[in-house]
This record gives structure tokens, C-alpha cells and sequence, in this order.
């Protein structure tokens, strides 16, 4: 389910969507989504100062809240 969010939400703001994969790496203490996209579009799912990428980690804060498990999100050029 939040993998599915973070995919549609950075195929809404990068320029080239088919490009966007998301993997997820699970451990016992902390959930970590990796955001894969293009080189150009890194910067737009940062966001200037963070904010972009601050924005979807506080959307993942409230599913933490609701089933307990720590999330972690990193975007990675491919």
C-alpha cells in the first residue's frame, strides 16, 4: 500500500514517470522504501530544502502511527 502511494505520488512530479521504481527492504526494527527515478528527476522528489521529500515522509509517519512499523525513504538515481 505505501509503496504504491510513494510510486503514483513521484510519477505525478517527475518528467519521466516510467522511469520510477520502488523497492522495499524489510528488517525487523525499520522498513526502508527506495525510491529509484531517472537522474533529472531526483532533485524534483527532493524538493528544494527537503520539502518534497519531507512531505511524503510525514504521509508515511501516519501509517507508522497506524501499523506500527518504522519507515525510512531514500531516492537513489537509477
Amino acid at each position: 500500500m505505501i509503496s504504491e502511494f510513494v510510486a503514483q505520488f513521484a510519477k505525478l512530479i517527475a518528467t519521466y514517470p516510467d522511469d520510477i521504481k520502488v523497492q522495499i527492504k524489510e528488517s525487523d526494527e525499520i522498513t526502508e522504501i527506495v525510491l529509484y527515478a531517472n537522474q533529472a528527476d531526483v532533485g524534483k522528489l527532493i524538493g528544494k530544502e527537503g520539502k518534497m521529500i519531507g512531505a511524503i515522509k510525514t504521509v508515511i509517519s501516519g501509517c507508522k502511527a497506524k501499523d506500527g512499523v518504522s519507515y525510512r525513504i531514500n531516492v537513489e538515481p537509477i
